[in-house]
């Protein structure tokens, strides 16, 4: 096995990459380097206990201790063109329990390390394949962003202002919902099928299959005749004067959900709004007026005068906070969603779990793991795999 532990490398055997606790406590990740929704996966599953180990290449540059995304992980250094460092990765997806790669469809194939070829030496791997595009289709072997994933999917075209083009909601949409969060959804489902037949199988997350699944509840209004493809004009995309976002007398802005008749009443009732308004809820063609009425409502006052007066009923509010000030918000402080990790804060690993709970992550390495380091540790711990047992 090449690599050996060197200046560059952490000799010692101990996972110190994992968090510790957590309902995957046991379970052996191969994650394979990239962007954006590979990482956040993968996040997501040291999060939640798992041990991932992360291949990356000779001279990649290593997350820094701050890297949220890189959190929770060792790292070894393989060359996947040199013979003897595949070996090295060969060896360690024998021992895997899961293997999370995002490259173009094809790499790994080429790199002797596809799917096929590793269930003929580890039978119960569960192989999770992150794309855009997805294995197979015409635009399979084509370059892609999140941006262009929402779009082939429709979601881009349905957000915006009406008076504007769609707006790009970050990366969060494609990259991550569509992409990661399906990627562990299904690596998780794959590791319960496993307990029944034994075997493991390949999960193939295309961000555009994701983003088409998130967007269910959307077509389905669309093909009933309740959403209209005329951005701005829906009750969910800033259409409806009740579910919007308003600016504030110190710049600020505010949103509005109150969606339900009782809690736009509450809401009502707190604006003090004239009677005539309270009945355009239900009435679209009065939606303009009602809109220009909250519009000069909410420009009255600061931000936080709304927040005291409107936070504590049920009229669906809440203020739009910029990055800078979410942590110290008192919902977030009151349920620890900020947790020191290093010397950085970050959020809290998410979901919640009762009775096995995730521990506090750990920081992303400083310095990477020598090959046999990790596998001597994984071969050392032996824990008890929760997804069934091994053979």
């Amino acid at each position: 096995m090449s690599a050996p532990a060197g200046p560059d490398t952490q000799a010692a055997a101990a996972p110190a990459g994992t968090a510790p606790g957590g309902p995957l406590a046991g379970l052996r990740v191969v994650e394979f380097a990239g962007l954006g929704p590979g990482p956040f996966a993968c996040m997501l599953l040291a999060d939640m206990g798992a041990d991932v180990l992360t291949v990356m290449r000779p001279g990649e540059r290593l997350p820094g201790p701050g890297s949220i995304l890189g959190r929770g992980r060792r790292v070894v250094r393989l060359d996947l063109k040199s013979e003897a460092d595949r070996a090295a990765v060969l060896a360690l997806c024998d021992r895997a329990d899961v293997l999370v790669e995002g490259f173009r469809p094809g790499v790994m194939e080429r790199l002797g390390l596809g799917p096929e070829a590793l269930a003929r030496r580890n039978p119960r791997l569960v192989y999770g394949r992150i794309t855009g595009w997805g294995q197979d289709g015409p635009l399979a072997p084509r370059a892609g962003h999140d941006i262009n994933f929402i779009a082939l999917a429709g979601a881009l075209h349905a957000i915006g202002p009406a008076e504007g083009p769609p707006v790009p909601p970050l990366n969060l949409l494609g990259d991550y919902a569509g992409g990661s969060l399906y990627l562990v959804c299904g690596v998780l489902a794959a590791l319960l099928e496993r307990q029944r037949s034994g075997r493991g199988q390949t999960v193939d997350a295309a961000m555009v299959d994701g983003v088409l699944s998130l967007m269910s509840g959307i077509l389905g209004m669309a093909r009933t005749g309740r959403f209209s493809e005329a951005r701005g004009t829906n009750l969910l995309d800033g259409g409806a004067p009740f579910y919007a976002v308003y600016r504030t007398a110190d710049g600020g802005h505010v949103s509005i959900g109150a969606l339900e008749p009782a809690f736009f009443d509450i809401l009502c009732d707190r604006l003090d709004l004239p009677a005539p308004l309270r009945a355009a809820q239900r009435d679209r063609a009065a939606w303009p007026a009602l809109h220009a009425a909250f519009t000069r409502i909410f420009a009255a006052r600061r931000r936080d005068e709304w927040e005291a007066l409107l936070g504590d009923v049920d009229a669906c509010f809440a203020p739009v906070l910029p990055l800078s000030e979410v942590e110290a918000h008192p919902h977030h402080r009151a349920r620890g969603a900020f947790v020191t990790v290093g010397e950085s804060r970050q959020p809290a690993p998410a979901p919640r779990f009762g009775r096995t709970p995730s521990g506090t992550p750990a920081a992303a390495p400083a310095l990477p793991v020598a090959p046999e380091a990790a596998l001597a540790a994984w071969d050392a711990a032996a824990p008890p795999e929760p997804a069934g047992g091994r053979d």
